[in-house]
């Protein structure tokens, strides 16, 4: 709507990105504000309640009649903030859009299940929302690469020219990037806010790259990749920015809502998207240590269990190995915080040393 009050009546002050990318945040902060209390509201009256794992720390049995599924609202607010203040004629935004929207419906249909089935292990098997998770990302890889104008090459953190162009295998690589990006975000929502601050975090930095690699000037004089209209991304970042913070304040311990599945896929898989288009798959290594080090912790696990039948770890992921060593949650919570804030301070150094 702001875009288009600017073509219409040539009112300049909505051309500018930054403008509207703050108007964006706003109202999808104001709008998941609104509507997360009556959506908390709806979900108790309907026991659409988080089902625990029963082997999970015994501190989070008591966390079992909290509300679920908070992730659709605060997706949709997210959606609507970004269809008033954005060119929906721009691809890197109606990609996005998908790639969001795509993956919350997966991760709802898994929440819906648990709640049905009033079991941890009552979604979809881990097969096959895996399997949901490649078309998604099959499909979102395909639209970028041939209807975005983003080219194929690779790009390697703190180094300013392209490593080397891989063509079409480009959207199997994508496709690993937004499957691993989804299940890592999901594999850290485990506490209360542990997910949202670091996914902010992350967003913030990521935002800070499109935003640059879209102005000819910026890119230009920090050595960037230029990526011709990606800058319109920057105002469905700030949305899905400006919704979290909204979530965060009723997600922040002690929740009143969990995020879901329908948060945490969502948000993994556009994380991984803003990776992908800002040319920085590997630096996502960096900008989601936190997730990244969470889904270590339970392929070292799993691996260490199957081959030398020992545990590496009192419990994965490891947010649960600090809680089984009796750090209190809030302690454990606050912490990675910090580090995700110290992680993405140094992913933001790639901006200059180059």
């Amino acid at each position: 709507m702001f875009y288009y009050i600017y073509e219409i009546f040539e009112f300049n002050f909505f051309s500018y990105i930054s403008v509207r990318a703050g108007i964006s945040f706003f109202l999808a902060f104001v709008l998941t504000l609104f509507f997360m209390p009556k959506f908390i509201a709806w979900a108790r009256i309907k026991n659409a309640n988080q089902p625990i794992y029963e082997l999970a720390p015994q501190s989070h049995q008591q966390k079992g009649k909290t509300p679920t599924m908070g992730g659709v609202v605060f997706v949709i607010c997210a959606v609507v903030a970004t269809l008033l203040s954005a060119n929906l004629s721009n691809a890197f935004v109606l990609i996005g859009l998908f790639v969001l929207g795509g993956f919350c419906l997966l991760g709802f249909y898994d929440d819906y299940s648990k709640i049905v089935g009033r079991q941890n292990h009552a979604g979809l098997h881990a097969r096959v929302k895996f399997v949901f998770q490649i078309v998604l990302g099959m499909i979102a890889a395909v639209l970028l690469y041939f209807f975005s104008g983003l080219d194929s090459l690779f790009y390697f953190p703190f180094y300013k020219h392209a490593i080397l162009d891989i063509s079409i295998f480009a959207m199997l690589f994508w496709v690993l990037v937004f499957t691993s990006a989804s299940n890592a975000v999901n594999l850290t929502d485990g506490l209360d806010g542990l997910a949202s601050v670091p996914s902010i975090f992350g967003l913030v930095s990521l935002g800070i790259f499109a935003y640059l690699m879209g102005n000819a000037v910026y890119s230009s004089y920090l050595l960037l990749p230029k990526v011709v209209n990606l800058g319109e991304i920057v105002i469905l970042v700030t949305a899905v920015i400006g919704a979290l913070f909204g979530f965060l304040w009723f997600n922040c311990y002690p929740a009143e809502v969990f995020m879901g599945d329908s948060g945490s896929l969502s948000i993994g898989a556009f994380i991984g998207y803003m990776g992908i288009v800002t040319k920085n798959e590997l630096l996502l290594i960096i900008i989601g240590f936190v997730f990244v080090v969470e889904t270590l912790s339970v392929i070292l696990q799993v691996g260490s269990f199957k081959i030398r039948k020992k545990r590496i770890f009192l419990m994965a992921p490891l947010h649960h190995h600090f809680e089984m060593k009796g750090w209190s949650e809030n302690k454990i919570i606050v912490r990675f915080w910090m580090i995700a804030l110290v992680a993405n301070l140094i992913a933001l150094i790639a901006l200059k040393l180059r």
